[in-house]
């Protein structure tokens, strides 16, 4: 099994009253979940020329889990019942 990092982008409010349905996909997820993650809150953004606070709305990441997967169409397919219904960025981690 490979290890993949799900990124919420948006504001994540039509979903994150509703534990019941995260608890439950964290359940049909079984063995796949690594780390079923934490939201985000307001961020900050820092390079050699300093820092600027970043907007936590439509445009940034809100959140992640971490997943075991055999490739990532069955990261993907894992998504299927996942409760949030902004955009989800997939990234596979690689090996170091």
């Amino acid at each position: 099994m490979k290890k993949f990092v799900y990124l919420y982008v948006g504001s994540g409010d039509e979903s994150s009253q509703d534990m019941a349905a995260w608890e439950k996909w964290f359940g049909d997820l079984g063995a796949h979940l690594v780390d079923s993650g934490n939201p985000f809150g307001p961020g900050r953004a820092t390079s050699t020329s300093g820092s600027s606070e970043m907007p936590h709305d439509h445009s940034t990441i809100t959140g992640y889990n971490i997943i075991n997967a055999n490739d990532m169409d069955h990261a993907e397919a894992l998504l299927r019942h996942c409760p949030m219904k902004s955009q989800v960025q997939i990234y596979e981690c690689l090996p170091m």
